[in-house]
């Protein structure tokens, strides 16, 4: 297979905390590698509190020779701020955003000079024309905080307009989901790549502690399955492989574009899934 026929995928880490955190990382991508991502991508902090770790995680992937994106939040910014940093990120040399409206600090007031993903990635055109490509988030069982699905369309539709290139998902485990918002997006006459992100399951307690967080839906016959195996780790992960394989062939027998995998900082559990796949050899 060559370069050009195979199908992309890239991968998302976040900046850790301790010095091993960083070594540990830095292994896991090491392997990760392997599979030959477009990109890897790297989460910003509420309210941009991990600036520092974040800006140093993306340096190290661009001094291993991989393409890096980091995720940038507006939430609480100033102007100058975020002017600031996308002028280091230029600097850089990162070529890619996701930019997100980003979840407020614990006790942080709604304050800054943005409200909504949508004016961070206008404010990222005016200041930097079409140097980076910009990646928004996309929702396809609807945001938490969302009204109804027809405002959330409508606020993903205004990010798009506000110049995003692509979307990258919430993770999900229902296909329809991702499908039925794709060709809802499609009808607006919106025509972005739209990328499903996928959330191995590896542990039963993170993965629900997780989605009752963000909103993401487990759907009733998983969570049963999961919770029916109990402290059996083994079992839950080879379920959560088989479970996860089948989304992702779904998906591509479907038309997605993309895949883009939440690591977790871990390499295992999306090793084993890509292989299963055939993906990235």
């Amino acid at each position: 297979m060559t370069d050009t026929d195979r199908f992309p995928i890239s991968f998302e880490f976040f900046p850790p905390k301790t010095p091993e955190g960083v070594e540990k990382l830095r292994l896991v991508r090491q392997k990760l590698y392997a599979l030959k991502p477009e990109f890897c991508s790297v989460t910003f902090g509420a309210g941009g509190s991990t600036q520092e770790g974040t800006f140093s995680a993306v340096r190290a992937i661009l001094s291993e020779g991989v393409a890096a994106a980091s995720h940038i939040s507006c939430v609480g910014a100033t102007h100058a701020a975020v002017r600031e940093q996308l002028a280091t990120l230029q600097a850089m040399g990162v070529k890619r955003l996701v930019t997100l409206r980003g979840d407020l600090p614990s006790g942080y007031g709604l304050g800054g000079e943005f409200h909504y993903a949508s004016d961070l990635v206008a404010f990222i055109r005016a200041e930097t024309g079409d140097y980076f490509h910009i990646e928004v988030a996309a929702y396809p069982e609807v945001h938490p905080q969302a009204k109804s699905p027809a405002t959330d369309l409508q606020a993903f539709a205004t990010k798009v307009r506000a110049g995003a290139n692509s979307a990258i998902t919430q993770y999900f485990y229902n296909a329809d989901a991702y499908f039925r918002f794709v060709e809802e997006v499609d009808a607006m006459g919106l025509n972005v790549p739209i990328v499903p992100g996928i959330m191995p399951i590896a542990s039963s307690t993170q993965l629900m502690r997780f989605s009752d967080a963000c909103g993401a839906e487990i759907p009733r016959w998983i969570r049963l399955r999961l919770q029916s195996y109990g402290d059996d780790t083994e079992s839950i992960k080879a379920f959560g492989l088989d479970v996860v394989t089948d989304l992702c062939e779904q998906l591509r027998a479907g038309g997605a574009p993309s895949l883009h995998f939440y690591t977790m900082n871990q390499s295992v559990a999306v090793s084993a899934l890509c292989e299963r796949l055939g993906l990235g050899a």
